[in-house]
């Protein structure tokens, strides 16, 4: 069965309340699949990328990612910058 397989019902509701065409409402589903399916060492590492990216200055950066922890979709037990800091360097 397909990873990204979504109820069809719920796909046709969809289709009727958005303006997209099939092919863009796919991709959508696909993409809000897989970011809800990240781990929090993936979001962790990956936020931590994308702001160094931004040249957000690494005492920020530890913050910003705590911070944005408890808005995930099953948010984990709260974390240090400390924790998010070992979990980045080792």
């Amino acid at each position: 069965m397909d990873d990204h397989a979504v109820d069809p019902a719920f796909r046709a509701h969809l289709l009727r309340i958005v303006d997209v065409s099939e092919r863009e409402l796919d991709k959508l589903i696909r993409e809000l699949q897989d970011h809800w399916a990240e781990t929090q060492r993936e979001h962790i590492l990956r936020r931590h990328g994308e702001l160094r990216r931004l040249g957000i200055p690494t005492r920020d950066i530890y913050g910003r990612i705590r911070a944005e922890l408890g808005a995930r979709r099953f948010a984990p037990k709260p974390m240090t910058e400390r924790q998010i800091r070992r979990l980045i360097y080792g």
